[in-house]
């Protein structure tokens, strides 16, 4: 105890009754004491604090120094500094009344701030004359933050959009947010006291027991999908969180749940995934239609598709065709029913209904084609007959071709009323011109397949009736060369038979285009030795192509299971492109090398080469690459080739540069 001489009010206070040991209880009581409490004399100066006081100011003040307060600043609750001597300490020396409850702000040396309530009060002597104050601090920091933060938190549940609901644990609502109105449409009122079932479809019923058994067992239910029940009876699509809620001994006595109407973003993830899906078929249509010339193709294609894209039960493409009554339609393709239930459905008639349809003039887009007034007028139905597939959504569509004739229709049925849309009719409408195109298209390559089928047809039929009489000259010329006696007229029988040679092997080459074109190239594979034939091959054209020498170094021999004439054809046409297309080299060489699989064998020239977009067109039929038009022959022997080597299980190619000359290889298997 300070000494009573330097603290007048301390004097006073702990002055020394009758009774012992009563001051220092005082003493004790007041030092241990959670609460601050200090005293000032008449002047303000301090004369008095406890510790606890002390812990809140974060500071020591000195005694009959610091006046009125021991905090390093103060503040008006607003954050507005407040002067020293207006505080509501100073204002009770000052005024001589006491301060209930008074509310500041205090800033500690380590900038850390403090909510107080201040409860000053003055002290007078006997003579009723102010001689100092005592000052009680309450610290209200940790309160009022739990306030502001309930104040927030129930400003975010009102203002939330979601439903936040609390309910007991045996599921009667205890609190109802403006979000839970909005989405289930009782207000709170209305709601409080029942039970959440209220809120549940009478199938979901048994959810409840098992979100409750989660919550019991203090486990959260976390974005659970589920449905649940507005006011009006419509169902909601929602996703629920649910968290268990504590009492402050840690008791579990309740839940809160977050409920969010889910309906919008479910709509619109499943229009996003109809969008994708129907990009994915138009893309889809789109490459078909660009690839596919054959018309059953496309049509199913598209009827498919198109009944997808629709949500129809049914789809079908008819062909405008009437028959000798004047009166059906032909069935061309069909989606979502049985051929057989079609039959029983029956060919569309010439009735007013399908009329706009197969003459063009528009699509017809029906809700409920029972109220349309152009159904149910033809005998001897007046209708929709029994046991047919019922129609009620109706949706047609013409499908017109480039020149403007109508070529059919595509038609769709649902039982349910106002199925199709209007995005409906435009993506059917879209789609359906182009697939007349694709069937303009369609027509037009079965017209070039006939008239190619009729040009092969010739090409065969003039090949083999060439054969005769080429042979025939040639055995008379053969005649004529044994019995002529004249050396210039031996000279000529000669090059004519040559020539003859030339064009039997041109006659022989397009009866052989006829054949491959028909399927009809046959192969006789028998086992030979690859090596002696390219040997046998080298030394004939060796004879007959002398300004060329051919060089092939033999090596081991090379059994191949292969036809041995299409074999040696392929090799004479290499060879002799070879000799041919370079005039200005005299050496040629062939190459075989065999693995375990297959064998490969390349014959290398130094002529003239080809160009990269050459190389792309050269084992095309009838192709002759720049350039050569004044070296004789029709295009043809690189295609055979190519084919005769693919009918192998081979492969073939070429590496070449312009003017760099060429290597042609062909690869097939060993067996």
């Amino acid at each position: 105890m300070r000494e009573a001489v330097q603290d007048p009010i301390s004097a006073r206070l702990y002055e020394k009754p009758q009774t012992p040991g009563i001051n220092l209880h005082f003493e004790e009581l007041v030092n241990a004491s959670p609460v601050a409490i200090y005293t000032c004399d008449a002047q303000g100066y301090i004369t008095y604090y406890n510790p606890a006081a002390v812990n809140l100011w974060g500071r020591a003040p000195k005694l009959g120094e610091d006046l009125w307060c021991g905090s390093w600043k103060i503040y008006h609750t607003d954050g507005k500094p407040m002067p020293l001597n207006e505080c509501p300490m100073a204002r009770t020396l000052k005024e001589g009344r006491s301060f209930e409850a008074a509310e500041i702000t205090i800033e500690r040396p380590d900038h850390t701030f403090r909510n107080l309530l201040v409860f000053p009060r003055p002290v007078f002597d006997e003579k009723n004359v102010i001689i100092g104050a005592h000052n009680t601090l309450v610290d209200i920091t940790d309160q009022k933050y739990g306030e502001e933060k309930q104040a927030i938190l129930s400003a975010i549940v009102e203002s939330s959009d979601d439903a936040i609901i609390s309910k007991s644990l045996d599921g009667i609502i205890t609190s109802w947010n403006a979000g839970a109105e909005k989405i289930f449409g009782y207000t709170e009122n209305e709601i409080i006291g029942k039970h959440i079932s209220t809120l549940i479809p009478l199938s979901l019923r048994d959810e409840e027991d098992l979100i409750i058994g989660n919550i019991r067992a203090g486990k959260k239910v976390d974005h659970f999908q589920t449905v649940r029940v507005h006011r009006s009876g419509r169902e909601i699509q929602i996703s629920l969180t649910v968290s268990p809620v504590k009492n402050s001994y840690g008791k579990i006595i309740g839940a809160s749940k977050i409920a969010r109407d889910i309906s919008e973003s479910l709509a619109a993830e499943k229009k996003i995934r109809q969008s994708a899906e129907r990009l994915q078929i138009l893309n889809n249509i789109g490459k078909v239609i660009s690839e596919k010339l054959d018309v059953q193709s496309i049509l199913q294609h598209v009827t498919d598709a198109t009944t997808r894209i629709t949500g129809a039960a049914f789809g079908a493409f008819f062909y405008n065709t009437i028959d000798e009554r004047d009166e059906s339609y032909t069935l061309f393709t069909l989606s979502g029913a049985s051929r057989e239930a079609f039959e029983k459905f029956g060919m569309p008639r010439n009735t007013a209904v399908f009329e706009s349809t197969f003459s063009g003039r528009s699509v017809v887009r029906v809700a409920d084609i029972r109220l349309d007034p152009r159904y149910g007028h033809n005998s001897p139905n007046h209708g929709m007959p029994e046991g047919r597939l019922p129609v009620v959504s109706y949706l047609a569509v013409p499908v017109i071709s480039s020149s403007g004739t109508v070529i059919g229709g595509l038609f769709f049925g649902h039982p349910d009323a106002g199925v199709f849309t209007e995005e409906h009719e435009d993506l059917v409408s879209s789609i359906s011109s182009q697939a007349a195109i694709a069937l303009d298209n369609s027509k037009l390559f079965e017209d070039v397949k006939a008239l190619s089928a009729k040009k092969d047809e010739f090409i065969a039929l003039a090949s083999h009736e060439l054969k005769t009489p080429l042979t025939s000259i040639k055995g008379y010329l053969q005649v004529l060369q044994r019995t002529e006696r004249d050396q210039l007229g031996k000279t000529f029988i000669s090059k004519t038979l040559n020539q003859i040679e030339k064009l039997n092997d041109l006659v022989t080459d397009l009866l052989d285009v006829s054949r491959i074109e028909a399927g009809k190239l046959a192969l006789e594979k028998v086992m030979f030795n690859l090596d002696e034939l390219i040997l046998e091959v080298v030394e004939n054209l060796s004879y007959t192509h002398e300004s060329h020498r051919i060089i092939f170094d033999r090596g081991n021999p090379v059994m191949i299971y292969a036809d041995r004439q299409r074999i040696e054809q392929v090799l004479i046409n290499l060879l002799t492109n070879a000799v041919k297309y370079s005039p200005q080299a005299n050496q040629v060489w062939v190459y075989l090398k065999s693995s375990e699989k297959d064998v490969t064998v390349k014959i290398k020239d130094q002529g003239i080469g080809l160009t990269n977009e050459q190389q792309k067109h050269i084992f095309t039929r009838f192709y002759r690459a720049e350039g050569t038009s004044n070296i004789a022959g029709l295009g043809l022997g690189l295609y055979l080739t190519k084919e005769i080597v693919e009918r192998h299980q081979g492969c073939i190619g070429v590496k070449s540069e312009a003017d760099k000359g060429a290597e042609f290889y062909f690869t097939i298997p060993l067996n």
